[in-house]
């Protein structure tokens, strides 16, 4: 028996969708776990439901819906673009409420316009909540994962940095982390005088070989998830990364960067003045804030209640661009999040490039702000 009952009010989301020309598609509640394990990001990672097939193949319950979609899009053949919607439980743990509970959402799979398909993801997610909420104030948060990419790669850092910071993107405490590593450059430690002294060497085979070698002897090369030419490449990186330190105005433009909150209808000029004041070449990204600020104007979508800070983000791997989060005003509950997940249905199995954006809603969390603002479920 499910935990939760499902909320009054699902028969008229499931209508908004239909109204807003999306298809209802149905997952199954056990799903591969691979595709999580590996796109989803560390804090989902740590929240799943796993179990195993007979076979011993990885499965777990479904912890969203956004894989899942994608994978039956891809799975189907089905061409593009297609709007989805969905309705059903997902499990989670050690989460504040409920660990099963419902969402629902819509996925927007191959819209070539990309400011517009944003700007209607937004749109959709906050008209669906005026639905049930029409006396509440919502606040609205966005941030852009690709100015944030922009930005960094604009400021010359290795790809090895750029990666760990874009990795940590929305995660102040880990970025902060990682600015503090770079101002001040530690050691690797916990390396063996061997391995350190072929890594001082240069001699790469020698290596490689003695990784080998010790993998073999302690049995771990069963289990590894590396070969030994992996490790060691890892163990490179990571020696020339802790010798990098980065100027002190490189650090003050990214951390000043990071600190940007402001009226959505002022980011654009405000991002602009940064990166001229900067020197920062970020055209593109710019370019494309910018499309979508005016996609959400033409839109008819008020923007004094959204707000952009450079440094959020959502805890899901898979996000390259726009991301945001609705909430009512003053409170911390998510009511919807989504953004732009570009990259992932490549990564999933699909032969052609798809752009993707789409968003969720937390059921049970909007039924609670339904309650607390007089407003009886439908």
């Amino acid at each position: 028996m499910p935990l939760i009952n499902l909320p009054t009010f699902a028969a008229d989301m499931l209508a908004d969708f239909e109204t807003l020309g999306t298809l209802r598609v149905d997952t199954p509640v056990i799903q591969p776990a691979e595709p999580f394990l590996d796109m989803a990001g560390e804090d989902l990672r740590r929240r799943i439901f796993m179990t195993e097939s007979e076979t011993g193949k990885s499965l777990c319950l479904r912890p969203e819906f956004t894989i899942p979609v994608c994978l039956r899009h891809i799975e189907t053949a089905t061409g593009t673009p297609r709007r989805y919607s969905y309705l059903g439980e997902v499990f989670r743990q050690r989460r504040e409420g409920a660990n099963e509970f419902y969402q629902a959402g819509i996925e927007d799979l191959g819209e070539t316009d990309v400011a517009g398909a944003d700007a209607r993801a937004i749109s959709d997610a906050v008209a669906i909540l005026k639905n049930r909420l029409p006396d509440a104030a919502l606040s609205v948060t966005l941030g852009d994962q690709a100015v944030f990419e922009a930005v960094v790669a604009a400021c010359g850092l290795p790809v090895g940095w750029q990666k760990r910071l874009i990795h940590a993107f929305g995660n102040i405490a880990r970025i902060d982390t990682l600015l503090t590593r770079l101002a001040t450059p530690q050691p690797v430690t916990g390396l063996s005088a061997d391995i350190e002294a072929l890594l001082s060497s240069g001699d790469d085979a020698t290596l490689v070989a003695h990784l080998d070698e010790t993998m073999e002897a302690t049995g771990y090369s069963t289990n590894a998830s590396r070969s030994p030419r992996e490790i060691a490449a890892r163990l490179k990186e990571k020696r020339a990364l802790a010798r990098i330190a980065l100027d002190g105005r490189t650090l003050d433009l990214l951390r000043e960067f990071l600190s940007l909150s402001v009226p959505l209808a002022d980011a654009p000029a405000v991002l602009f003045r940064f990166a001229e004041k900067s020197g920062l070449t970020l055209d593109g990204a710019l370019s494309r804030f910018d499309a979508r600020v005016a996609a959400l104007g033409n839109a008819g979508v008020d923007l004094s209640p959204i707000t952009y800070r450079a440094a959020f983000g959502r805890p899901l791997d898979y996000y390259t661009g726009l991301v945001f989060e609705v909430t009512l005003a003053g409170s911390s509950a998510v009511l919807a999040g989504g953004g732009r997940f570009d990259r992932l249905m490549t990564l999933l199995g699909a032969t052609t490039h798809i752009p993707a954006v789409g968003f969720a809603l937390w059921l049970d969390r909007i039924e609670q702000a339904m309650s607390a603002t007089g407003k009886a479920a439908r």
